[in-house]
């Protein structure tokens, strides 16, 4: 392949390349590299300048600028950015977040007021605001000049000839890149990243330290990834740029979290999704975000250890809680026969308002269906949706708005809250309106390619570390092999729900270890279902068995122990290859 020979790569890591939307070697050359040359120039945004110069002013008139954020973690991290970006700069700034309890997502009327009290001049949301048309009214009303950054969708109205009319804050400056005709090449930024954008274009016109805008853009890389967002683009870019800043980070409170939960150089995009920010997400969840904020800002080394402790104990009170909603929502669908619904809407009342999302979630993980979780609130029903690919749960939702007293979201989540009497009409019209069929309900799996396990070298292993961080929009290469004979196994992990799999592909005439993580139970029961449960009984017992084959997807690398290198192959789906 030309491609290949061109970037001195494998033909197979060029064809990787040539999936993930990259065409011409100068583009995959950029992705490869993914320096600051591929970051969008902030003033693309139109509002940038008004919004720079606005903000300058303040600042030089000694007025006070007041930060408005949100509770999880890409909230708390646009919050910090802007806080450490304008403070650098001077800036009499302080920040609130609304509580998620008593307040709800976004600006509200009492925050305004609070801002009017206090004699806040500039106010500048922050993954909000978009939605806030009224709030907003009412803060310039009162003297309040503000500024909306966001990156959520913008709410709409739907005329008598399906025509959509997007409904805007009349702020001073609207920064948001799903604003319609927005000149900024990249809609699907997080709120952190638009955040971020902003104090990069302020530091056009006024020197902002190196150190300081590189501590800013491992926020955002953090803010990006545990927003979901797709690693495309400069999104990867700033997140790979983050995670290569993140063992020397100049962050306090950011090393205390890595350092409590026994975090291993080199931090990767897992350690972010997965490790720290449910920690961040945690104190919004259970307490309040501030103590997130407030670890970020941490002066000293000492002091943050202690706070990104209670973080930690925090996130570890919220898994229990998160696993006996999961049992709760699991008995309500089987309860009230719901497993057949297209949109699952369920209603838990026992569970915390603030883990809604992450159970529905785990819920649509189970079921690969569009799910919504309610719980009880002080102002009725309260919750969040998780979608699947090809059902826009926003703009469903919006289509009956008039059910929701407060409503926000995009394609793949939203937040809501009804009157519980409206439960069963958005069940209902959710459903009756749902045009997904059958074959929407089963999760599809892509591969890169087929490739026999014999192809895979060292170098090919290397090549595609290259396209690192993987997440959203850019996941972990996956290829396929086909008909594996499974000649040995080994049971591993604690609990013995893991394998160590010896097979030889049909035609190779070599053995090569696979690994199964996830699924032996499942292994178990389709060999036995195939070829009698006596004959996969011998195959774990390690005892004498007829030849067993299986086609695989799996993700190559390589394993190193004690000095010695030796290529691997974790097996992420299976097929019995009953036709042998």
């Amino acid at each position: 392949m030309a491609l290949a020979g061109q970037l001195n790569i494998d033909p197979v890591a060029a064809r990787v390349l040539i999936n993930r939307g990259l065409k011409n070697a100068e583009d995959m050359g950029l992705f490869l590299e993914s320096g600051e040359e591929v970051y969008h120039d902030p003033y693309l945004f139109e509002a940038m300048e008004k919004a720079t110069e606005l903000i300058l002013d303040t600042i030089d008139r000694r007025e006070k600028i007041r930060i408005i954020g949100d509770y999880d973690v890409d909230g708390i991290t646009s919050t910090y950015i802007l806080l450490k970006g304008l403070g650098t700069l001077g800036a009499d700034v302080d920040y609130a977040i609304p509580d998620r309890i008593q307040d709800g997502y976004g600006l509200n009327k009492s925050l305004i007021s609070k801002a009017i009290e206090d004699g806040i001049s500039l106010i500048i949301t922050c993954d909000n605001g978009i939605a806030a048309g009224s709030e907003i009214k009412y803060a310039m009303e009162n003297g309040i000049r503000c500024i909306v950054t966001d990156h959520h969708e913008v709410p709409f109205t739907v005329d008598d000839n399906d025509n959509k009319n997007y409904v805007i804050p009349d702020a001073d400056c609207v920064i948001d890149p799903k604003i319609p005709d927005c000149a900024y090449p990249l809609t699907g930024i997080c709120g952190a990243m638009v955040s971020y954008k902003l104090i990069i274009a302020l530091s056009r016109k006024r020197a902002i330290a190196a150190e300081v805008l590189g501590e800013l853009e491992e926020m955002a890389g953090l803010g990006t990834v545990c927003d979901i967002m797709e690693l495309k683009d400069e999104n990867r870019a700033v997140v790979k740029n983050a995670l290569n800043r993140m063992d020397s980070s100049n962050n306090k409170g950011l090393k205390a979290l890595i350092s409590v939960n026994g975090l291993k150089s080199p931090i990767s995009a897992y350690h972010l999704g997965f490790v720290i920010g449910p920690c961040l997400n945690a104190t919004g969840r259970l307490d309040s975000a501030h103590l997130s904020v407030e670890l970020l800002r941490s002066r000293s080394y000492e002091d943050a250890v202690v706070k990104a402790t209670e973080l930690k104990r925090l996130n570890d009170m919220r898994k229990t809680m998160t696993e006996q909603g999961i049992d709760s929502a699991l008995k309500v669908i089987d309860t009230e026969g719901l497993k057949e619904d297209k949109v699952l809407i369920v209603y838990v009342p026992d569970i915390h308002e603030s883990l809604a999302g992450i159970i529905a979630g785990r819920i649509k993980e189970k079921y690969y269906r569009p799910t919504i979780v309610l719980t009880d609130s002080e102002e009725g029903l309260k919750g969040s949706g998780r979608s699947i690919e090809g059902y826009n749960m926003f703009e469903e939702l919006n289509k009956f708005r008039n059910l929701f007293t407060k409503f926000g979201g995009h394609a793949m989540a939203a937040g809501l809250s009804l009157v519980k009497n409206n439960l069963s009409v958005l069940r209902d019209k959710l459903n009756a309106g749902c045009l997904l069929q059958s074959e929407d309900f089963e999760e599809k799996i892509r591969f890169d390619a087929e490739i026999p396990l014999s192809y895979v070298t060292e170098r090919l292993v290397e090549n595609l570390s290259l396209m690192e961080p993987f997440g959203m929009g850019n996941p972990k290469p996956l290829f396929a092999c086909r008909s594996v004979e499974l000649l040995d196994v080994r049971i591993m992990g604690k609990e013995g729900n893991m394998c160590k799999l010896t097979g030889r592909p049909s035609g190779d005439n070599r053995n090569h270890e696979l690994l199964l993580f996830k699924g032996m139970d499942r292994l178990k029961r389709e060999l036995a279902n195939v070829f009698g449960e006596s004959q996969s009984e011998a195959f774990f017992a390690g005892e004498k068995h007829v030849p067993m084959h299986i086609h695989v997807l799996y993700e190559p690398g390589i394993n190193e122990f004690r000095g010695r290198r030796s290529l691997q192959f974790v097996i992420r789906d299976f097929k019995v290859d009953a036709n042998v």
